[in-house]
């Protein structure tokens, strides 16, 4: 029964190693397709610019599609997960295994971090690409009311560079952004594989202070057996030098 309880914690564990790691790949590319999102429509929005046609910005409904499948994929991957986790913290309160085992509930609790990391970051990408989609519409539709008043007019007048100009400085603040969002993210990587390095360090020490009481209980029974030496030689020194007295004063 042992033999079965703990193959299907082996196979849990399977389950969610395998999950986490089609979520890692699936987060990968999700989060550069949003990227790769911003920089087409930055390219889109300067060919644009430079010729008279009146294309729509957002004419790579593909990639929206796209968005909208792997949006779904992987909020399908993290309820699997959600549930694996789950089936593992009821095999962990279940009668058949100890309530106090420490290995099983740090197990656990490093998946679930896992698992809260990858719903975070997936949220957090998904919010990014939609901003930066809000903001592409905004500026189309303000791209194509210049255009529109540029061949309507004729003639490129100071209003219409002055808007150009500004329009310019936009986009170059948004490619700032989007860098230090990029930054943000690397840090965000580094501080995640940080934070695993501190765990095993953690789970080591745990080790070797499980193994503390033992020892002091080793050092305790020396200390007894030394005293009770002591006392036993001080005894028999004492003996003796009565004794001795005893023999003096005869």
């Amino acid at each position: 029964m042992a033999a079965g309880t703990s193959n299907y914690w082996e196979d849990l564990r399977k389950q969610a190693r395998q999950l986490e790691n089609e979520l890692d790949l699936k987060l990968v590319s999700f989060s550069k397709l949003c990227t790769s999102y911003s920089h087409s429509s930055a390219r889109d929005g300067r060919r644009d610019r430079y010729s008279s046609d009146t294309t729509p910005l957002l004419n790579g409904s593909s990639q929206d599609r796209m968005f909208e499948t792997m949006a779904i994929e992987i909020e399908q991957l993290l309820a699997r997960l959600t549930g694996v986790n789950d089936k593992m913290a009821e095999y962990t309160n279940s009668a058949g295994v100890p309530s106090l085992n420490a290995a099983l509930m740090h197990t656990l609790q490093r998946h679930r971090d896992i698992l809260q990391d990858y719903t975070h970051e997936f949220h957090k990408t998904k919010a990014n690409f939609v901003a930066i989609r809000e903001r592409e519409n905004l500026m189309g539709s303000v791209r194509k009311d210049i255009e529109s008043y540029k061949s309507g007019s004729g003639v490129n007048n100071r209003r219409t560079e002055l808007f150009l100009k500004e329009h310019d400085h936009l986009r170059n603040s948004d490619r700032l952004i989007e860098e230090t969002i990029s930054i943000a993210m690397a840090t965000k990587e580094n501080m995640t594989s940080q934070r695993g390095m501190l765990k095993s360090i953690q789970s080591k020490m745990n080790t070797l202070a499980n193994h503390f009481p033992a020892v002091n209980s080793l050092i305790q029974r020396i200390n007894l057996r030394k005293r009770r030496d002591s006392l036993i030689l001080g005894g028999v020194i004492g003996v003796c030098t009565i004794l001795l007295l005893l023999y003096a004063f005869h």
